[in-house]
């Protein structure tokens, strides 16, 4: 008689015990910085076995980089929440809009403003970092696409994400100097973003009847 192959076990499992591991890396990041982090110190705050972690994350770097990729799916996430094309006069707006929602995630995430606006000198960190900010850079092209009959762009550089980037410079630097974005470097953050699109995008940029 032949025997069937008995059943996966579910991902579910594995999705949770990686959510335990970064929900207590994030709360680790919050309270010691960087620098403290060990995957022991986070097998303790999750109340998991050290092999535990190591079984989804070979290192600290590798545990950073799947934090870096969990806050990604927020910023992501608020890209493709619904915006209310009527209420959008100029490409200016919904610019402001996506900004806003950016700097909600860090003023609500503290590891998100250790990893991404931080001087943390963690190169894994910071090249998956740039590589989930090109993923960002296309979403935040095909919203304004959505919303707005766009000029071409070039092949060359990646405007949306560029912009976005430079935007967190100005960010990071309030994090360096004040340990949070302030009102005053957030206002100046997305003026930033706004004037390095504006080199691509005209002032009386067409706005579509609908959203498509």
């Amino acid at each position: 008689m032949q025997r069937t192959a008995p059943a996966r076990k579910p991902r579910a499992s594995s999705q949770a015990r990686i959510a335990v591991i970064l929900k207590a890396a994030r709360a680790l990041l919050a309270e010691q910085g960087v620098a403290n982090l060990s995957i022991y110190s986070v097998a303790e705050r999750a109340a998991i076995p050290a092999s535990s972690v190591y079984h989804f994350f070979a290192s600290v770097p590798a545990l950073l980089e799947g934090l870096t990729a969990d806050i990604h799916a927020a910023f992501r996430a608020s890209l493709q929440a619904p915006i209310a094309h009527a209420e959008l006069r100029d490409w200016r707006d919904l610019s402001r809009i996506v900004e806003q929602r950016m700097l909600a995630i860090y003023a609500a995430d503290p590891a998100a403003r250790q990893l991404i606006l931080a001087q943390h000198g963690l190169s894994e960190v910071t090249q998956a970092d740039r590589q989930h900010d090109l993923e960002l850079g296309r979403l935040m092209q095909a919203l304004f696409e959505r919303h707005f009959d766009l000029p071409p762009l070039p092949d060359d550089v990646d405007v949306f994400a560029l912009a976005m980037e430079l935007g967190d410079r100005v960010y990071a630097r309030s994090v360096q100097l004040h340990g949070g974005i302030t009102p005053r470097l957030a206002e100046e953050g997305m003026r930033v973003f706004d004037a390095y699109l504006g080199l691509y995008l005209p002032p009386c940029l067409p706005k579509r009847a609908a959203a498509l």
